[in-house]
């Protein structure tokens, strides 16, 4: 399977930049999802690799080859770049049923029917979908749909996959299950998969490795969960996980890789695992709501502004000093709104830079 490589590429709609020099290597096999907020330029990108945008300057190869180069005025078309594209709409022909959706664009490549055939039906199987195999998209579910309009994709046996929101026409439940099948697919498959997404959970949970974009800078590029628990900044660290995680705004003293916070009434002291390089006193706290443990024995008390019982777990806002926090607590567990209950950073918390928002220092918080 390719490896995809962008150099310095660029994308500008007159005076507006909407990707700005993305410097990016996607390897062979992976399962790659370009994420963030609307406008941040991850569809564009997309397009860009698929040859459905012509980029501004840079270049881009696929396994080895150079598709698209503004230097040397290299530009391949879709069809010759040997990828396949799975659009937020299922685009079924409604007037061709499940078989002929799928076998379509093999008789246009003018495969024998023979070996149409086959691989109608071993797309079939592998979507679980044969049941379907003549009936009409009108008389599928949206589900169903999706699957039948994955296995059209796939029939070619293109090198990758470019997915743009696939699943965001789906109901909770269905997304759901279209994450399992879509990552079982990935590795039955054994393709190199790019998936446009502004959906953190659709991106934590699939990918190998999230690029994350705002405003076309590219932000992080990294496994899920190290940019969960060493996120770059504080956009990143914002974006990924809901509940978001608590920032506290503070001031630090430093001395090595030690710092003592004062930071939203409380004071602590922060220690970290290499020397902490500030540009002034001026931080923002980093903790997760997962990490701050509620206990009869913690150190601190807040007051319960509300909560949100999901059975699972609960959420619960509490009210610091006049500084709001978000807990999680796993469990069949609620409060009472307005009690007080104790509690204690039980982990890790991240220190970021103010005035850059740069991640300084991955530690943990004694409080004083």
């Amino acid at each position: 399977m390719p490896e995809i490589i962008l150099k310095n590429v660029t994308k500008r709609f007159g005076k507006f930049v909407a990707v700005d020099n993305l410097n990016l290597t996607i390897e062979s096999n992976a399962f790659i999802t370009l994420l963030g907020p609307s406008g941040c330029g991850k569809t564009t990108t997309l397009r860009m690799i698929a040859g459905l945008e012509t980029p501004t300057e840079g270049s881009i190869s696929i396994d080895g080859k150079v598709v698209f180069d503004a230097d040397q005025g290299i530009n391949l078309p879709p069809n010759k770049r040997d990828v396949g594209f799975l659009f937020q709409n299922y685009a079924l022909w409604p007037h061709m049923t499940v078989y002929q959706n799928i076998a379509f664009g093999l008789e246009n490549l003018k495969w024998d029917k023979a070996k149409i055939q086959a691989r109608v039906k071993e797309l079939l199987q592998m979507l679980r979908i044969e049941q379907f195999e003549k009936r009409y998209p009108s008389e599928l579910s949206g589900g169903q749909q999706q699957r039948v309009a994955i296995a059209r994709t796939l029939a070619p046996g293109p090198k990758v996959l470019f997915m743009d929101e696939p699943l965001s026409n789906l109901d909770a439940k269905l997304r759901m299950e279209m994450r399992t099948e879509l990552k079982r697919l990935h590795r039955d498959t054994d393709s190199t998969f790019v998936y446009v997404t502004h959906d953190q959970l659709e991106a934590m949970t699939l990918s190998t490795r999230v690029c994350i974009m705002e405003t076309g800078v590219l932000q992080q590029y990294a496994p899920p969960l190290e940019m969960y628990n060493n996120p770059a900044n504080l956009f990143v660290a914002d974006f990924m996980g809901n509940p978001t995680m608590n920032f506290i705004d503070g001031t630090a003293n430093v001395s090595g890789s030690e710092a003592l916070l004062s930071f939203g009434g409380l004071k602590g002291k922060f220690t970290a695992g290499s020397p902490i390089a500030l540009t002034g006193r001026d931080v923002v706290v980093g903790v997760r709501p997962e990490y701050i443990h509620i206990s009869d024995e913690g150190s601190r008390v807040g007051t319960v502004y509300s909560t949100l019982p999901a059975g699972m777990e609960t959420t619960v806002k509490l009210d610091v000093a006049g500084t709001m926090l978000t807990a999680v607590v796993f469990g069949d567990v609620d409060y009472p709104v307005d009690s007080q209950v104790r509690f204690d950073f039980s982990k890790n918390a991240i220190l970021f830079d103010k005035a850059t928002g740069k991640n300084v220092a991955n530690g943990k918080i004694a409080m004083a």
